[in-house]
């Protein structure tokens, strides 16, 4: 009898022609978050296990429990066999180190050659219990203990407790998108909604020194460490918005400011995911939110780029933002008091209703193409992780 970590698949047990491609992504991704603790992993096509060389479980399920694409993940005991007296002798062992007075079988059979149905098992196998543990009743309501079992082809496997993954997809399988994170509550937690469907991310943060701080340079660098919990890491592009902003505040008409703004940093952002093979950009838009969410808003700012944009919390309420934010833990990061480009330079009434030929005129007022290249050009690049964070020449 081996100690070993179950991992049960869930949605992705749908995706019949497609499975082999997400459960070898979330294999690659399980390997690559407990690259330093020193497991073994096997699977097939209804079951993963993870076999840790040393004892450090707890730590393993910690990493587990935010990793994408998992289910359920139960600590386990492999016996190699099928035969229901040695499955019963170890259940009575394991079972005389629990303190319980009801209990209740559930069984199910991926070997449906098993010349036993999962009731038919579940019933014997409580009678083996009845027979060896004095004072025990069967509750199948509302048992103290569960004792789950599972008759596999190559072997059989005992548990008592589950534990919840956070489902979704494995991250990667559906290809890379841009996060547009800002330091607010929204873009965090539409890049963890983005992650959760599969999607690999990196992100484009907007400075403006010396508008902007590095205080709040560092908070955005704190966001991405904490969404890289989940993504495993996050390569930051860091744009130095300056020049462009001051240009718009100059020259721009007043009400106009944020539209012409979030033009531009579509127009930056479309190009850094380009040239970093991402397919989509991410960002926290919620419908009606401030000026620059409204539907012509959105729609006179999306003109300028032809890539996709997502924008996960779009129908949220800030409620629901906020209760996803605290969940992931990014929401006292995001309140911390300092201003990021989206709220400096804010004029008293910005347009709710841009007009696309009008932001058109207004961008002829400034030499915004030049302005954009040198941006890219000499953007900063950081690599994030969990652990720390470390700029890459990688332009």
């Amino acid at each position: 009898m081996h100690k070993i970590i179950m991992i049960k698949y869930g949605e992705l047990s749908t995706k019949k022609g497609n499975i082999g491609l997400f459960l070898s992504t979330l294999k690659k991704n399980i390997e690559n978050n407990l690259k330093t603790a020193d497991v073994q992993i096997k699977f097939d096509k209804g079951r993963m296990f993870v076999i840790p060389k040393k004892d450090n479980y707890a730590e393993v399920m910690r990493i587990l429990k935010n990793t994408f694409g998992i289910h359920e993940i139960d600590i386990a005991y492999e016996i190699a066999s099928d035969d229901l007296q040695v499955i019963g002798s170890h259940v009575l062992e394991l079972l005389k180190k629990q303190e319980f007075k009801t209990f209740k079988v559930v069984t199910k059979r991926s070997n449906k050659n098993y010349p036993l149905t999962s009731m038919e098992i579940s019933k014997k196998m409580g009678g083996i219990i009845l027979k060896n543990i004095d004072n025990l009743k069967v509750d199948v309501h509302n048992p103290d203990i569960l004792v789950n079992i599972e008759i596999r082809t190559n072997a059989s496997y005992i548990y008592f407790e589950k534990e919840e993954g956070i489902g979704g997809y494995p991250v990667g399988v559906l290809g890379k998108g841009l996060l547009m994170l800002s330091g607010g509550i929204d873009s965090p937690v539409a890049g963890y909604l983005s992650i959760k469907r599969g999607v690999k991310l990196e992100a484009i943060y907007f400075e403006s020194p010396p508008h902007t701080s590095v205080a709040a340079k560092n908070k955005v660098i704190s966001l991405a460490r904490k969404l890289a919990i989940y993504n495993n890491e996050i390569k930051l592009h860091i744009i130095n918005f300056t020049d462009i902003q001051e240009a718009i505040y100059k020259n721009i008409p007043h009400e106009y400011l944020i539209t012409i703004m979030r033009r531009m940093m579509y127009r930056i952002s479309e190009k850094i995911a380009q040239n970093n093979k991402a397919k989509v950009l991410i960002n926290g838009e919620s419908i009606g939110q401030v000026a620059s969410q409204t539907l012509s808003s959105m729609a006179a700012i999306n003109e300028v780029i032809k890539m996709p944009v997502i924008r996960p919390v779009a129908c949220f309420d800030k409620i629901e933002i906020i209760d996803i934010a605290k969940q992931i833990d990014t929401y006292e990061t995001s309140i911390l008091p300092f201003e990021d480009c989206c709220t400096i330079f804010v004029p008293e009434h910005p347009v709710i209703n841009p007009e696309a030929k009008l932001c058109q005129e207004y961008e002829k007022l400034i030499d915004y193409k030049n302005l954009i290249n040198v941006a890219i050009k000499n953007h900063e690049v950081l690599k994030i992780n969990t652990e720390k964070e470390k700029t890459n020449n990688l332009l």
